[in-house]
This record gives C-alpha cells, sequence and structure tokens, in this order.
C-alpha cells in the first residue's frame, strides 16, 4: 500500500514537473520575443507587415470599367495620330508641320504601348492593329464604356485619311493642321473622362499629361494655321 502511494506520489511529481518546464519554455519563447521586438506579437505583426506589401499594390493596380475603356479608345486613337505623322515627311510644305508630326509620333508610340500593357495585364484584349479600321469609330461599338465617345473623339474618317494621302504642300499642312486639332480635341475629352472617371492611378495620370501637352499642341497648331 504504502509503496502505490509513493508510485502515486512520484508520478503526480513528474507531472508537475512537466508541466513547469513547459510553462517555463513557453515563458521563454515569448521573453525571447520580447528581447526581439515582440515575436509574441512580432509574429503576428510580421505577418501582417508581410501582408501589407502585398495589398499596396493591388490597390495602386486597381482598375475599373473606365480604365479599361480610356486604353481601349486611346490606342486606336493614337494609332491613327501616328499614322496620320506618317504621312507628313513625304508630304509637308512646312518644316514646322513636319517637325510638330516627328513629336506628336514621339509621344503617342511610347503611350501605346504603356496602354497595350495594361489591358494585357488586366487581361483584356488589345485592339486589332487594323488599317483598315473604320477611322470614324475605330471599333467602339459596343464596347464596354465607351458609350457616348463615337461623336466627340475627333477620329478620321476613311475619306478624310484618303483626302489627306493625296494631299501634299500647304494643301496637306492645312489639312493636317485643321485635322489634327479635331483629333487633338477628341483625346483631350476621352482624358478628362478617364480622369473624371477612372480608378487606374497612372492611366490617370497619362490623362493628365495628354491634357497638358494635346492642349499645348492645338494652341501651336491654332498659330500655324494662323489662327492664334
Amino acid at each position: 500500500m504504502k509503496r502505490k502511494r509513493s508510485l502515486v506520489r512520484r508520478t503526480a511529481a513528474a507531472v508537475a514537473a512537466g508541466a513547469a518546464a513547459l510553462t517555463l519554455a513557453a515563458c521563454g519563447g515569448a521573453d525571447d520575443g520580447d528581447a526581439g521586438g515582440s515575436a509574441g506579437h512580432g509574429g503576428h505583426n510580421a505577418s501582417a507587415s508581410a501582408s501589407a506589401p502585398a495589398s499596396a499594390p493591388a490597390s495602386q493596380g486597381r482598375h475599373n470599367a473606365a480604365d479599361v475603356a480610356f486604353a481601349k479608345g486611346m490606342i486606336p486613337h493614337h494609332r491613327q495620330a501616328v499614322e496620320m505623322a506618317d504621312l507628313a515627311p513625304e508630304r509637308a510644305g512646312s518644316p514646322e508641320v513636319e517637325k510638330l508630326a516627328a513629336e506628336i509620333k514621339k509621344a503617342q508610340d511610347p503611350e501605346i504601348r504603356t496602354l497595350s500593357g495594361w489591358l494585357t495585364s488586366w487581361g483584356e484584349e488589345v485592339p486589332a492593329d487594323d488599317a483598315a479600321m473604320d477611322h470614324s469609330t475605330h471599333g467602339m461599338e459596343g464596347m464596354e464604356g465607351m458609350e457616348g465617345m463615337e461623336g466627340m473623339d475627333g477620329m478620321m474618317t476613311d475619306q478624310e485619311m484618303r483626302g489627306l494621302e493625296d494631299a501634299s504642300g500647304e494643301a496637306f499642312d492645312t489639312a493636317f493642321l485643321e485635322l489634327m486639332i479635331k483629333h487633338h480635341e477628341g483625346a483631350v475629352a476621352m482624358a478628362r473622362t478617364e480622369q473624371a472617371d477612372g480608378a487606374h492611378a497612372p492611366a490617370k495620370k497619362m490623362a493628365g499629361e495628354i491634357i497638358t501637352s494635346q492642349s499645348a499642341e492645338i494652341e501651336r497648331m491654332n498659330r500655324l494655321l494662323g489662327k492664334g
């Protein structure tokens, strides 16, 4: 009987010692964490801070239907401006018009690549690079978010494009400037819509740059036409 009680006491003591060891280990872990900047809390904070950078780019990359519409509309719009500018070296009668055309192409080519990259990253289709596309609407029918833009985008019709291709010298300069003014006014209107309705910060920034640069070019072209 005594031996049984002694065995029970030894067992109880062993259990107590094990519990004490576990408690000390847990406390030691907490102390180690506090020494290193609260690892007990730090473990949670580290997890939270690890997730924070992931949420930041997600927020920066946020986009909506207006951003998609802006990119899908501005790509063919810019492509046509570049197509118009490509006519100038062989047809322009004025060095100023030829220089302006080169500057337009230099500015808008990189923007086309950027806009295309955004659409690809969003899982959206990049508008086809089709020279035979109807220049007056550039395939916007049924495009989400583009309602109402057809009449204000300033795109040239096929007939206007053919007329520009057939012109040279002073006639080309006048037609180029008049058509490009209308074209730029359409781009500025589209950019203002993006600034008002878009969510993607880089797209809104590009829209602001388009408004500034193309408004200045409109003034410049009006001066070349003797209207400024």
